[in-house]
């Protein structure tokens, strides 16, 4: 695939991540040969084949909807071994997280007990100050609210892996961001960052009298019968199976090359990007909710709705909906979340009546990496077509 087409794709598809290392050595490994099931799709057989290799050392892909669909598996669960990936593994889903925190809100709008367009100041007075007064509860959601990111410890992903147990409160999050010079006036434009959803698990916390996660678990994860996903709190390690996941780094001797990073606390994710899950978990979870089974009414277009303001960056027209975001791709829509922890790249995607679905976990060597990982973003090609 060319560099253009890879730079493209990935300026519309990668969300939330951090600038990586641009060095990824070769992964000495025997490669196993790629798991498939049901109905073949030889395009995304190719992409995972040979895994593992320098971007990746496993890949986990589902293909659901109306058009057929086809489930595969490669690469290792981990080097040491070179045991073949576990198929049903879990793994670090990143901010798919927020599709899950927009549904909770949205379902708590629904029951009228948030306004999404009441500033979230008024649920929030003692942490959000008066100069984030005219922020309202939809441009939390939406990244149109202009508050900055919160400072954290490091600057490289050395000091970041040094750092990988600190524990970071939400609470201290969002005081940290807002107590800087907002980026722009509320609802004039869009900046995709972490804070929205920080600050919207709290008010879920504050209207329910519950604990964000157990709010999910009972809105979402228990009616839907998502047994394998998790929200891990302060626990560093991934709970049961997983295949693990490596970073590209400068090692204790100096040089440069592959770190098991599975273990890494994710704290400073939270409602915006902690979340734990497979690929059937999350398969199931976005058939039901593009069928209106998670978000029902019209509060379900909050999820398809594009807010009319440019980005913050390039200036193109706002990409990110309430917890979605959406690109053209082979000649339709496709909407969905992508995801980045150290180690994992993952992502769910749907056109929006279902017709093809695609959930995929790969073990980037380059998880927060400038560009997307060219293993995921063969995924993504291959499922749905290039941007028109």
């Amino acid at each position: 695939m060319k560099k253009s087409t890879r730079t493209l794709l990935a300026a519309a598809l990668v969300l939330g991540v951090a600038a990586g290392p641009a060095v990824v050595p070769a992964v000495a490994a025997a490669p196993p040969a790629a798991a498939a099931s049901q109905a073949s799709s030889p395009d995304l057989s190719a992409v995972i084949a040979g895994l593992p290799r320098a971007d990746a050392t496993a890949a986990l892909v589902r293909v659901g909807g109306t058009e057929g669909s086809w489930r595969g598996s490669a690469g290792v669960h981990d080097l040491e071994s070179g045991a073949a990936a576990d198929p049903a593994a879990r793994f670090r889903a990143g901010s798919v997280t927020k599709v899950f925190t927009a549904a909770t809100v949205l379902q708590l709008a629904a029951e009228g007990r948030i306004d999404l367009d009441r500033p979230a100041r008024s649920y929030l007075p003692d942490l959000i100050p008066g100069r984030y007064a005219r922020v309202t509860v939809r441009q939390l959601l939406n990244h149109t609210h202009g508050i900055p990111a919160p400072d954290f410890p490091g600057d490289t992903v050395e000091e970041w892996y040094a750092n990988r147990f600190v524990v970071h409160t939400p609470e201290a999050m969002v005081r940290s961001a807002t107590a800087k010079p907002r980026e722009f006036r509320p609802g004039t434009r869009q900046h995709y960052l972490n804070i929205g959803y920080t600050i919207a698990g709290l008010l879920v916390e504050r209207v329910t009298g519950d604990t964000y996660e157990r709010q999910v678990e009972r809105r979402i994860l228990r009616p839907l019968g998502l047994r394998d996903t998790y929200f891990p709190g302060e626990e560093a390690e991934i709970t049961g199976p997983y295949n693990h996941g490596y970073q590209t780094m400068r090692l204790d001797d100096g040089t440069t090359g592959l770190r098991d990073v599975s273990v890494w606390g994710t704290t400073d994710g939270w409602a915006a990007g902690d979340i734990v899950s497979t690929t059937a978990d999350l398969e199931r979870f976005t058939r039901v909710l593009f069928k209106g089974g998670v978000v029902r009414g019209p509060l379900l277009e909050e999820m398809f709705t594009l807010p009319k303001v440019p980005d913050l960056k390039s200036g193109d027209p706002a990409a990110y909906s309430a917890g979605l975001s959406m690109k053209r791709l082979g000649g339709r829509e496709v909407w969905g979340k992508t995801g980045g922890r150290w180690g994992y790249n993952s992502a769910i995607a749907s056109t929006r009546d279902g017709a093809r679905t695609l959930v995929y976990s790969v073990n980037s060597t380059d998880a927060k990496g400038q560009d997307m990982n060219p293993t995921a973003l063969g995924l993504m090609v291959a499922a749905y077509g290039l941007p028109d």
